[in-house]
C-alpha cells in the first residue's frame, strides 16, 4: 500500500470518531423552517429573502461563527419583477388554481382583459398559403394559445409576422406537461399564463385574466457571510456556499424551494456545526448568497466586493439541490480539476458512501460560476434521481427524502481533511 493511500485511510478512520456531530433531527427543522410560510418562500414578495437572512443571521450567531466586519450582512440592490397582488384567471365552466394549474410568465407586466382565445395554428410553421391566410386576421384582444414545444419554429416567422401576433394581441397562453416558475429582473412587453397541459380546457372560448404585477427597480438584498478561524493556516479559507433564496410569492401561489435550496443552507449550517466543534487546520467560510434566482447575482456581487482576497481561497464547495441521492451527486467542475475529483472518488468509494460520483465540466449553473470565473477552485455538487420537483409548489419539505444527506455530509468532510 503507497504512502498516499495509507494517509488517506488514517483520516478516513480518524473522521468516523466525529461524525456524529451532523443530527438529522436539526436538519430536518432546519429545513421545516426555511420553508415555513412565515418566510413567504424566501422571495421578493412581503421581503422574504430578507426574513430568511434574518433567521440565518440567528443560526449563525448561536452557531458561534464570526463576522468579518460588524455584521453578517454584504448589502447589494438589483431590478426585479414581482406579483404581490391576487391574481385572476377564469373561463366559464372553469376553476384554475395560480400554481397547480397556471403560473405567470416572470415577466409578466400588469394587465387585464376579456379575451377571445385564438389557437395557434401549427401549420403556419410549414405551410406558406396556411400562413398567409392566418396572418390576415386581426389579433386585436385575442388570448394567443399555443404548445411551449413550438416555440424553437417561431423563428422560421418573418419579423412583420411575429410582431403582428405580439403587438396586437392581449395575451399569450403556453401549455406545458410540467410548470416551471421562475424570476425576472426586467418586465416584458406582455403578459403570458404558462398553462397545465392537463389543466387547460381546449373547449374555452373566451378568457378573462386581471394580473397585477409590481416592478422593483431598486430592491435590496443581503448576502450572509461568516467563518471559523483555523487552528494553523489562518490566512488560507476553504468555503462552503449555498444561496437561500427562492421564487417566493406569485399571488396567493408559496413557491417554498425546500431542495432548492433549503437543502443547500441546512448542510451549510450542519457543516459549521461540525466545524465548530472540531476546529479545521485552515479558515472555513460559510456564505449564503441571495440573489441566485435572479441570475446568480448575490455571488457575482460578491466576487466583485470579497471579504477577503480571493486567492486565499484553497477551495470552494457550492450546495445546491442536496436533498435526494438515490442516484448519487454530481460534482460540476470535476472535469476542470481532475486530481479532486479523483479524491472525491476515492473517499466515496473507501466509506461506500453514494451510489455514484459524477463529473460534469464547467457550468453558469449556480453560484461556484463567478468565482471559478476569478480562479478560484471551485466545485458545486447536486444530488441525482428522487422526486422531481423543481421550481414548483410541490418542491416541500415534507416529501423531501434526504435519502443521502449524511452520506454526503461525510464525503464533503472527508474531503476537506484530505486536501
Amino acid at each position: 500500500m503507497n504512502t498516499m493511500k495509507k494517509i488517506l485511510l488514517l483520516t478516513l478512520c480518524l473522521s468516523f470518531s466525529y461524525l456524529q456531530a451532523q443530527d438529522m433531527q436539526r436538519v430536518r427543522k432546519n429545513l421545516k423552517e426555511l420553508c415555513s410560510p412565515a418566510l413567504k418562500g424566501r422571495g421578493y414578495v412581503g421581503k422574504g429573502d430578507s426574513l430568511a437572512a434574518r433567521w440565518i443571521n440567528q443560526a449563525f450567531e448561536e452557531i458561534g461563527l464570526k463576522k468579518f466586519g460588524q455584521n453578517y450582512e454584504q448589502y447589494f440592490s438589483f431590478p426585479i419583477n414581482t406579483f404581490p397582488y391576487p391574481i385572476q384567471v377564469k373561463s366559464k365552466g372553469n376553476k384554475w388554481q395560480i400554481g397547480r394549474d397556471f403560473i405567470l410568465d416572470s415577466g409578466s407586466p400588469t394587465s387585464s382583459a376579456k379575451a377571445d382565445i385564438l389557437y395557434l395554428d401549427t401549420l403556419i410553421f410549414d405551410n406558406q398559403q396556411k400562413r398567409e391566410r392566418f396572418f390576415k386576421q386581426e389579433f386585436f384582444s385575442k388570448a394567443i394559445v399555443y404548445d411551449s414545444k413550438w416555440e424553437k419554429k417561431f423563428s422560421s416567422l418573418e419579423p412583420q409576422q411575429i410582431q403582428k401576433l405580439f403587438g396586437e394581441s392581449s395575451l399569450w397562453i403556453s401549455l406545458h406537461n410540467k410548470l416551471t416558475a421562475g424570476v425576472a429582473t426586467k418586465q416584458a412587453q406582455k403578459p403570458e399564463i404558462m398553462f397545465l397541459k392537463s389543466s387547460w380546457n381546449f373547449k374555452a372560448k373566451k378568457i378573462d385574466f386581471k394580473i397585477k404585477s409590481k416592478f422593483l427597480e431598486q430592491y435590496q438584498s443581503q448576502n450572509l457571510i461568516a467563518y471559523i478561524e483555523g487552528s494553523n493556516q489562518k490566512d488560507s479559507f476553504v468555503v462552503f456556499t449555498a444561496h437561500y433564496d427562492h421564487l417566493g410569492m406569485m399571488g396567493e401561489a408559496c413557491f417554498c424551494g425546500a431542495n432548492d435550496n433549503a437543502s443547500g443552507v441546512t448542510m451549510l449550517l450542519e457543516l459549521a456545526n461540525h466545524y465548530v466543534k472540531n476546529p479545521p487546520t485552515y479558515s472555513v467560510a460559510f456564505m449564503a448568497f441571495a440573489g441566485e434566482e435572479a441570475g446568480l447575482l448575490g455571488s457575482q456581487y460578491y466576487t466583485e466586493h470579497p471579504l477577503f482576497p480571493l486567492e486565499r481561497i484553497k477551495v470552494l464547495i457550492n450546495l445546491d439541490l442536496v436533498g435526494t441521492g438515490d442516484e448519487g451527486i454530481t460534482i460540476v467542475n470535476g472535469a476542470v480539476f481532475e486530481k479532486d475529483f479523483e479524491l472525491f472518488t476515492k473517499i466515496n468509494t473507501e466509506m461506500k458512501l453514494l451510489p455514484k460520483v459524477a463529473k460534469r465540466g464547467k457550468a453558469a449553473n449556480s453560484d461556484h460560476y463567478f468565482f471559478t470565473e476569478k480562479g478560484v477552485k471551485s466545485f458545486f455538487i447536486y444530488t441525482m434521481g428522487g422526486i422531481k420537483a423543481y421550481h414548483d409548489i410541490d418542491d416541500k419539505p415534507e416529501t423531501l427524502p434526504l435519502t443521502k444527506f449524511s452520506e454526503l455530509f461525510k464525503l464533503i468532510i472527508n474531503y476537506v481533511a484530505n486536501i
